[in-house]
C-alpha cells in the first residue's frame, strides 16, 4: 500500500516541475530585458543625471503555479493518512496546508533585490524608476530614461 502511494507522489512531483519548467521564469525586472512584445517598438528617450539610488526589493510572483504544485503534493501526501472521511480530511487539509506552502515558496523564489533610481531630467523633471539591481549607478551619473508605449520604463547608461 505504501508502495502505491509513493509512486503517487512521485508522478505528482514529477508533474509539479514539468508544470513550472514548463511555465518558465518570471519576467525579468532588469533594466537590460525586454519582452517579445517590446522588441521593435520605438521607446521616448530622455537623458538625465542619476540624484539618489536607493535598495529595494521587488515582491515575487503569484501566478498559482506554486499553490497548485503544494496543493497536489499536500493531497497526494493526506491520501496516505487514515481511512475513510479521516482519510478524505486529511486529503483536504494536506491540500489546504501544501496549496499555502506552495504559494509561499513561489513568492520568495522569485523575490529578487531592486534598486530605485532617481533621475533629475534635462528637463528639470525627476522620475524614480524601480527595477532589478543587475546594474549599478551612482549619484551624478549620466543615464539614458527609457519609456515605451506600454509605460514601461527602465535606466541605462
Amino acid at each position: 500500500m505504501l508502495g502505491r502511494h509513493w509512486r503517487y507522489i512521485n508522478l505528482v512531483l514529477v508533474l509539479v516541475v514539468s508544470v513550472l519548467v514548463l511555465a518558465g521564469c518570471p519576467a525579468s525586472m532588469s533594466g537590460a530585458a525586454y519582452s517579445r512584445d517590446q522588441a521593435r517598438l520605438t521607446q521616448d528617450v530622455q537623458y538625465g543625471t542619476v540624484e539618489t539610488i536607493r535598495q529595494v526589493l521587488i515582491e515575487g510572483t503569484g501566478t498559482g503555479i506554486g499553490a497548485l504544485g503544494g496543493a497536489a503534493a499536500g493531497g497526494v501526501l493526506g491520501s496516505g493518512v487514515g481511512g475513510g472521511r479521516g482519510q478524505s480530511l486529511a486529503i483536504i487539509g494536506g491540500a489546504l496546508l501544501g496549496g499555502a506552502a506552495g504559494a509561499a515558496a513561489e513568492e520568495g523564489m522569485t523575490r529578487q533585490p531592486g534598486l530605485e533610481i532617481a533621475v533629475r531630467l534635462d528637463s528639470g523633471r525627476i522620475l524614480a524608476v524601480t527595477q532589478a539591481a543587475d546594474q549599478m549607478f551612482s549619484p551624478g551619473d549620466r543615464v539614458r530614461v527609457l519609456t515605451g508605449r506600454d509605460g514601461t520604463t527602465r535606466v541605462s547608461y
